[in-house]
Parts: structure tokens; C-alpha cells; sequence
């Protein structure tokens, strides 16, 4: 007997409920009528989405949730539903999936493995359950899991033993670099150990910091990809099985690692304007590396009549600054506007004269001018309704790099998580699709222009040696002397180590950034603004 079953790769809001089950109705109708399927699968905690937080701990969200489903249940017919949704039972609640069919819930399952690392706080809210759940549909004894349960060992086997001939599996699993073939990977080895075909359904979208890539796949029992969807994009997709064996389809192919990134980006700029309601994205645009690389993705994700560039030279700003930024906007077609800062500056310093004189000019001047330059943009923001993007990289953020209330400013940092050399990287990919960076931008010295003849080396080791020191300290929990047995010279680590420790408090107060690595700032690294503990022990 066959059986076709659509795979929803949907991108929800958290949060709405009554949206995102309108969403999940129009895409069963749709499946039903359009494409002959008799069963659709959607991501995890669909009705809520993910992740929903502390929303979670609120009994009146919990209620609306487990009150929709049953709503959800009676609007649907003819299609079976495979959903997510936070199950309430008592004083516990449960991640749970439900089946609805004919407008009743004809089998639910909960979660069995709750991760709690990395971005992931699942025991905060949910309890573990404890069986597997098999139920049967148009004679195939289908068996469910969510998300994590497939790469833990024995729940795969669990359901098979339960009677399951087939396996669907629902999920909201972020992107971070690679990830997608790691999952692929490890899923397709607990197929092939177990024979049992698999249906993987995630979710698609930014949520924040979190990026889901969706990448959706259907493995056979020998463990093969006969089905992937696109990655970054809603797609509603039917596969065709006989009984439990799905037949061969389409697979979309993977992006390389340096696109993926680049898409992950493009898609947590579009979402986060999108889902927050702003009517836009504006941006100082410098004439460097990291704010042309911003504007790139921010036109990418949005498209220029949203995008706005503001040029905000000082004395110290070289020409070749002002033409680069210019050359950039207009190859990308946005609006620009250039307001210099001079007078804002002196305002400001004729202020404090009295009580600077006698002190030396230091980085107390520097910041001045980053801070004119935050006020400006964010009264651009507040009048005009769009989003202030800022524009610092993760080897910044990581040593402090950064003026608050300055640059810092703005409400979302989309390349927080890049480290410098990946925004270069990044922007040479980004040239090969269109050629919108200037190349002198990217061949330049690096440089915040806050001094005569400034550059970025003047105060930190070369990117190609910080870079480094920083994954491995940062990404990898490396110890100094782990760090400088690899090859690096301790002064170097040193001073990177030293800079990333007392920079706590500036990353605490920096806007939300969109995840690419293993290990972001945020959910990701979290670590005490006030500690005693130095990474690296003074000499003596």
C-alpha cells in the first residue's frame, strides 16, 4: 500500500499561536488538495515555536497552546497532522508530537532526550518522557521522535522494537557552520545500524540569534538520502513510500561551507526586520571591511529601497573612505547620506575642555567620536521606524574592540558571530555573485579611523594569529598553555586571553548577533562580568 507523506519545512513566529496554526492549516489543506498526501509533518513545537523560552513557564501560553491543538484537530480533515506543541499533564509538561486525524488526537509522544547545552536549555522547562510511541496508518506502523532522540544510541531501536516499520522524526535544529552534514551523518549511520527508514522534518528560519536551516531529508533503510529539501527556505514537499520505503526523489543539493554562511546570514537579517516589524535597516557605512560587508547582506536580505547607508566622516576619515562607501551604495542602489560628525564632536569636547585640561588625548577622545556617530544613527532609527544594524565582527567583540553606546549601538549585529577573517572571506563570496565591495576595501589595512594613521595592528596581534588564538580559546575551551603548545607565541595569547576575559561586561551589553559557529556570545558562552578567574596567570 502506498502512502505519501508532505514534509512541512515551515518558518514560524514564536510566540503566535493562532498564526502559526493558521500556517499549519493552509500547509495540510494545501498537501491534501495540491499534492494527494495523506499525512504532513511539521517541525517541533510547531504551535508555539522554537524555541519559545520562558514563554514556556506561563500557564496562560501553555493553555492557549494545548487549547489550539484540540482547534487545530476539528479544522483539519481528511489529512492526518503530525505536530509539536508543549504538552501540559499535572504540574509537568512535556515536548511532545501529536497525530491528528478525523478530528481526534489518535497518538501523542514525548520527548526523550531534552538537550541542555550549548543553545539548548530544554530541561529548564520540559520533563524527559519515557516511552516510545507507535501507532498505526493505512497498515504502516509509523513510530515518532523528536529532534534530539535521533543522534542519542537506542531510541531509534527503541521504536523499532515498539513495531515501528517507519521512523518520523520532528525537529528545530540550528545552523551553525557544517552542521548539516554532521546531522546527515550521524542520522544516516543510526538508520543504516537500525533499518529503518527515516523522515527528518525541520524548521526553517531565524528566531533571534538562532538560525534553522532546514535541509529536511527522507534515509531508506540502508541508511541513503533518497529526498532533501532546499536549505533557508520554506518548502512543502511530498515523498512517496511503498509501505514503509520511500521511494527515490529529488535532493536538493547542499550549499559549500562559505554560501551556507553567507545565506544563514542573509536569512537571520531578513527574519529579525520581518518578525519585529520594522520598516527597514539603516547602517553607518565607514568605507571598511565589516560595515560594506553588512550592507551587502542587509540589500541581500531586504532589498535596497529598505536598506539605508549613512556616511559619518571626521578628520580623520580618508578620502578613499568616503569614495569606497560611496562606490558601494551606489552599486548595491541604496540611499545614502553623508552627515559629518565634526560638529558634534567639538560640541562635546568643548564641553569637557575644563575638565580635560592638563590630561593627555588618550581613547577617551576616540570614543567621543564613536558615540556622536551612535546618536546620530540611532535618532535615524527611532524617526524612521528601521533597523539600526551594527557593523562590529566576533574577533572585536572578542577583545573589546568597540566603543559602547558608540559603534555598539543598534538593536541587531548581524556579523557578530564572523570572525575578521571570514569577513573577508565573506566578501570575496559575496563579489563573486555581483561585484558591489570595492577591492581596495578588502586589500586594505583594517582600520576604526579614530586617530591619525590609525590601523587595527596598532592594538592587536594580526588577525591571522588573533583569529586563531580566539577559536581556540573561545570555541574550544583551549588553556593557554594548550594554545601556545600549538605554535602560538605566548605574548600573543597573552594579551588576546587578557583582552577577551575583562571584555565580558561590553559583550553583555552588545544587541543580539546571528549565530554561524559552534560557540557564539549569548546562549551559546556564558560567563560571570565579575570574576577573579584570568585564563592566563601573570608572569611571576
Amino acid at each position: 500500500m502506498t502512502l505519501k507523506i508532505a514534509l512541512a519545512q515551515t518558518n514560524f513566529l514564536v510566540g503566535d499561536i493562532a498564526a502559526n496554526v493558521d500556517n499549519i492549516a493552509r500547509a495540510a489543506i494545501h498537501a491534501r488538495d495540491e499534492l494527494g498526501a495523506e499525512m504532513i509533518v511539521f517541525p517541533e513545537l510547531s504551535l508555539t515555536g522554537y524555541p519559545a523560552e520562558d514563554l514556556l513557564l506561563r500557564a496562560d501560553f501553555i493553555t492557549e497552546a494545548n487549547n489550539a491543538l484540540y482547534q487545530l484537530a476539528d479544522r483539519v480533515e481528511g489529512i492526518a497532522l503530525i505536530v509539536g506543541f508543549p504538552e501540559r499533564d499535572g504540574d509537568k509538561l512535556y515536548n511532545s508530537a501529536a497525530v491528528l486525524h478525523q478530528g481526534a488526537i489518535v497518538a501523542c509522544y514525548r520527548k526523550r532526550a531534552l538537550p541542555n547545552y550549548g543553545v539548548f536549555d530544554e530541561q529548564r522547562y520540559f520533563t524527559a518522557g519515557n516511552q516510545p510511541c507507535v501507532f498505526e496508518f493505512n497498515g504502516t506502523f509509523i513510530g515518532l521522535t523528536i529532534c534530539e532522540d535521533v543522534w542519542r544510541q537506542g531510541i531509534i531501536e527503541d521504536n523499532k522494537e515498539a513495531g515501528a516499520e517507519l521512523l518520523l522524526t520532528l525537529n528545530a535544529s540550528p545552523f551553525n557552520s557544517g552542521k548539516i552534514h554532521q546531522r546527515e551523518a550521524i542520522i544516516c549511520s543510526q538508520v543504516k545500524a537500525a533499518k529503518i527508514p527515516l523522515v527528518y522534518v525541520n524548521q526553517v528560519g531565524g528566531q533571534d540569534e538562532l538560525i534553522f536551516d532546514g535541509a529536511s531529508f527522507v534515509v531508506d533503510a540502508d541508511g541513503e538520502v533518497v529526498f532533501r529539501a532546499e536549505e533557508f527556505k520554506e518548502q512543502l514537499s511530498v515523498v512517496e513510500f511503498d509501505g514503509s520505503h520511500p521511494a527515490k526523489s529529488t535532493c536538493a543539493p547542499l550549499y559549500n561551507e562559505i554560501s551556507s554562511e553567507y545565506q544563514a546570514l542573509v536569512l537571520g537579517i531578513k527574519d529579525y526586520v520581518r518578525k519585529n516589524g520594522f520598516q527597514g535597516a539603516i547602517l553607518g557605512l565607514s568605507g571598511g571591511i565589516d560595515s560594506a560587508l553588512v550592507l551587502a547582506l542587509a540589500v541581500d536580505a531586504l532589498g535596497a529601497d529598505k536598506v539605508e547607508a549613512v556616511l559619518l566622516p571626521s578628520r580623520y576619515t580618508q578620502d578613499m573612505s568616503n569614495e569606497d562607501a560611496v562606490l558601494e551604495a551606489k552599486a548595491l542602489g541604496v540611499h545614502y547620506h553623508t552627515i559629518p560628525i565634526e560638529p558634534a564632536v567639538n560640541a562635546f569636547t568643548g564641553m569637557l575642555a575644563d575638565i580635560f585640561a592638563g590630561t593627555a588625548k588618550d581613547a577617551t577622545e576616540e570614543n567621543i567620536q564613536a558615540r556622536c556617530r551612535g546618536v546620530i544613527l540611532m535618532a535615524l532609527s527611532n524617526k524612521q521606524g528601521k533597523l539600526l544594524l551594527t557593523t562590529g565582527n566576533k574577533s572585536e567583540m572578542s577583545v573589546g574592540y568597540a566603543t559602547l553606546y558608540g559603534d555598539m549601538s543598534g538593536g541587531f549585529a548581524p556579523i557578530k558571530d564572523v570572525p575578521k577573517l571570514l569577513v573577508y572571506r565573506l566578501a570575496r563570496y559575496r563579489n563573486t555573485l555581483s561585484q558591489v565591495i570595492p577591492e581596495r576595501v578588502i586589500i586594505r589595512p583594517p582600520s576604526a579611523e579614530l586617530a591619525p594613521d590609525q590601523v587595527d595592528a596598532d592594538s592587536l596581534p594580526p588577525y591571522d594569529v588573533l583569529d586563531p588564538i580566539l577559536e581556540r580559546y573561545i570555541e574550544r575551551d583551549q588553556s593557554a598553555d594548550q594554545i601556545i603548545a600549538a605554535g602560538f607565541r605566548r605574548e600573543d595569547v597573552a594579551r588576546a586571553i587578557s583582552l577577551v576575559d575583562r571584555n565580558e561586561y561590553k559583550r553583555r551589553q552588545s544587541p543580539p548577533g546571528i549565530r554561524i559557529t559552534s560557540r557564539a556570545f549569548g546562549r551559546d558562552r556564558r560567563y560571570p562580568i565579575t570574576s577573579g578567574y584570568r585564563g592566563i596567570k601573570s608572569p611571576g
